[in-house]
């Protein structure tokens, strides 16, 4: 098609052309006609409807095109971008105190397992663990009286409540969910290099991590690398997204909400972390060692809906020969 028109749009200027020369004309006027506003009018009524929903529950425009199923996600983004809909941070932090905002958590997580036709195996969710402590209240207030039990943050994490937390909670959630085929291979818990971290060598911790026949050992991720621990990678961004929409208003909702997140994160979400992670890894050594480089965009969701996801990525043997030559100096 020389001009790359439908052969009606052709027939139709020709006819028109034909109609022009009959009646005299010298040339063809090809303008539009139409004045004033023309085209589809706009979807006014599902606009009305999303009022009808709380703001938590529109804090993204994903949210917002669930609850507002007449209306296409692309109208969405256009409504949002004209002013007609505007966007909304949760009240998270106003229903906050300071000190409800410091609650500290301690994740785990490891690589997913899916089987050849995509079914999910091991979710690679082993748990995520609040420091908080039940005390009761020492006055009345307008909340409870005074001796109810509460929930409040433990404000200082020592190596000792880590330990205790790592021992009582961690090692007994591998325990219970780690894939039984993979039991008897050496599991590392890499931890960042925060202080309250107990030591590679712990005794108690060795002792505790041998039980029921596992050797799970501690290791430290290396230092000033956060792109190298998955969970500051993505893991924390996504749960952190999806709790933002819970809105709790004390310790205890808090907990649940982060709880919650956990729990919806999908599989699949954080098999992507872990893949953005082996691309850091091919980055920094790119880098011989530092850490000067971007992320790389993977374009994973579009790979993993063509069924292309890789389960691992390839690395140069260029890259891994120059960088074992530069240990060896």
């Amino acid at each position: 098609m020389l001009f790359k028109k439908s052969i009606r749009t052709i027939q139709s200027i020709w006819k028109q052309c034909q109609s022009s020369v009959d009646n005299g004309m010298p040339s063809l006027d090809l303008s539009l006609r139409l004045t004033g506003k023309v085209g589809r009018k706009r979807m006014e009524s599902t606009l009305i409807k999303s009022k009808k929903f709380h703001f938590v529950s529109r804090t993204n425009i994903s949210d917002l095109w669930l609850f507002a199923m007449n209306m296409a996600k692309s109208t969405v983004f256009r409504r949002v971008k004209d002013g007609t809909l505007l966007p909304h941070s949760n009240s998270i932090k106003p229903q906050l105190t300071e000190g409800n905002k410091k609650v500290m958590f301690m994740a785990a997580v490891a690589r997913p397992r899916f089987d050849e036709n995509g079914i999910e195996l091991f979710s690679g969710k082993i748990g995520i663990f609040s420091f908080v402590v039940k005390e009761p209240a020492k006055r009345n207030s307008k909340n409870r009286t005074a001796g109810t039990m509460e929930t409040k943050p433990i404000q200082s994490v020592t190596k000792d409540i880590t330990r205790a937390c790592l021992i009582e909670k961690v090692l007994p959630a591998i325990r219970a969910k780690w894939p039984a085929s993979d039991s008897n291979n050496p599991i590392f818990l890499q931890q960042d290099n925060a202080r309250p971290h107990i030591g590679n060598n712990d005794l108690e911790f060795i002792e505790a991590a041998r039980q029921d026949g596992f050797d799970i050992r501690l290791c430290f991720q290396p230092s000033n690398s956060p792109d190298l621990n998955v969970l500051d990678l993505g893991f924390f961004r996504a749960i952190q997204s999806l709790q933002y929409q819970k809105a709790p208003k004390n310790v205890d909702e808090l907990v649940e909400a982060v709880e919650r997140s956990f729990d919806e994160m999908k599989a699949k979400q954080l098999n992507h972390v872990f893949l953005t992670l082996q691309s850091c890894m091919i980055e920094v050594m790119k880098d011989s060692g530092g850490n000067n480089y971007k992320v790389p965009h993977l374009n994973k969701n579009g790979l993993e809906r063509e069924e292309n996801l890789p389960l691992q990525l390839h690395c140069d043997i260029d890259i891994v020969n120059k960088d074992l030559a530069l240990l060896q100096q």
